[in-house]
């Protein structure tokens, strides 16, 4: 398989919600190659994670993954996930701002509230129910993935605008481009 062109903000397709992944189709050479294809994509990317309609498919399926990422020295360890038609059920009304990238908005960062504990459920390649609670990073990078199936950018949940810009500009000391 190989990697792919990252869809930018602007293509209508990014601003659509995902159909559902078939349940007859787990386990199938057209999920298989699909995985590839995203997992080369984000490692090409150097991404945390990465949504099917990022690179084209709009299906209900992201994958993601931090160990040893230069991009995030300081983030704990998330271990490499796919996740298939996620539901997610956050711990409370609570949430937390923090700063964002995404691949498909390059070279930018904004301050995003999210909910900092959840709970994920959804279906790995095989078909295997997934159920977890996770928090901080990890319950972040969740969110912001899933967003994508949603049609939802992160400079869409922004509330304040003035904490959104050029990465460069925002962070001159940061070492490369922080994005999901």
């Amino acid at each position: 398989m190989a990697a792919r062109s990252i869809v930018k903000m602007g293509t209508p397709s990014l601003f659509e919600k995902s159909r559902p992944w078939p349940a007859d189709k787990f386990d199938s050479p057209e999920l298989h190659a699909l995985l590839a294809d995203m997992k080369d994509s984000m490692i090409a990317a150097n991404g945390a994670g990465l949504a099917a309609p990022q690179i084209g498919e709009n299906v209900r399926v992201v994958i993601f993954e931090v160990d040893n990422n230069s991009r995030y020295p300081k983030r704990e360890p998330i271990p490499f996930t796919v996740l298939i038609n996620p539901l997610l059920l956050p711990a409370s009304d609570e949430k937390v701002d923090d700063w964002e990238g995404c691949l498909s908005v390059p070279g930018m960062r904004g301050l995003v509230p999210r909910y900092p504990k959840l709970r994920y459920t959804g279906f790995d390649q095989s078909g295997a129910a997934i159920d977890r609670t996770v928090d901080g990073f990890h319950a972040r990078v969740v969110q912001h993935e899933v967003d994508h199936l949603d049609g939802v950018l992160y400079p869409m949940r922004i509330t304040d605008m003035t904490k959104f810009g050029y990465t460069e500009i925002l962070f001159p000391n940061l070492v490369g481009d922080d994005d999901n």
